[in-house]
């Protein structure tokens, strides 16, 4: 009896093994139709997605870069000294409120001083902010930009949600109060005059 030749022994391990599947790198618009509706998902995008090659999508740039602090000086101003209320105001939006801007800026004053993990926080809610508009990660990861430039991180942040049309200054009852007040102007306009009669 002779013994079976290994090359023939590796054919048949090589048959039987599962096959990985190959999976089809979304298009630009099954990526939108992943999106579930709401206030946050209202926001405008005047930017093209960045597409690799393939269809494959890595998402939309931010409406500002890392370092553009100074295209809104309040709140870099504010950022400098007093981080965890910008924080906070991110926290509050990006929760719709589940979790106030108080609550949120304490969290991260007991993480920064004491434990210096307030990046940890500042990571999460930033990758939040990633899914929510399909943004990409750059130019550094969610984890870089707030261990290394987390004030930085934190004002684009800002900066990114007032450009969407969601101020995280107002809060999230300001921002609800605020399209309200659009919606009731625009039905206010769209309201078509009422029958009038002509008489001689």
């Amino acid at each position: 009896m002779g013994r079976p030749e290994t090359c023939q022994i590796d054919r048949k391990s090589q048959q039987s093994a599962p096959q990985p599947a190959e999976v089809a790198p979304q298009t630009w618009h099954q990526v939108q139709d992943n999106i579930q509706p709401g206030i946050l998902h209202q926001g405008y995008s005047t930017t093209a997605p960045v597409v690799l090659g393939n269809n494959m999508v890595l998402g939309h740039p931010w409406t500002t870069g890392l370092f553009d602090c100074h295209e809104y000086q309040t709140n870099a101003i504010m950022t400098a000294f007093f981080p965890c209320v910008t924080f906070g105001q991110i926290v509050e939006v990006l929760d719709e409120r589940e979790l106030t801007c108080p609550l949120g800026s304490f969290i991260y004053v007991i993480m920064m001083p004491t434990l210096c993990f307030q990046w940890i926080m500042g990571s999460k809610y930033r990758a939040k902010l990633l899914r929510i508009y399909n943004l990409v990660e750059a130019p550094y990861t969610d984890v870089i930009s707030h261990f290394f430039c987390p004030f930085c991180s934190l004002c684009q942040e800002f900066r990114e949600l007032r450009n969407r049309g969601l101020d995280p200054a107002l809060g999230w009852n300001g921002i609800l109060a605020q399209r309200q007040g659009r919606q009731y102007h625009n039905v206010q306009v769209n309201v078509p005059p009422q029958d009038q009669v002509m008489s001689r």
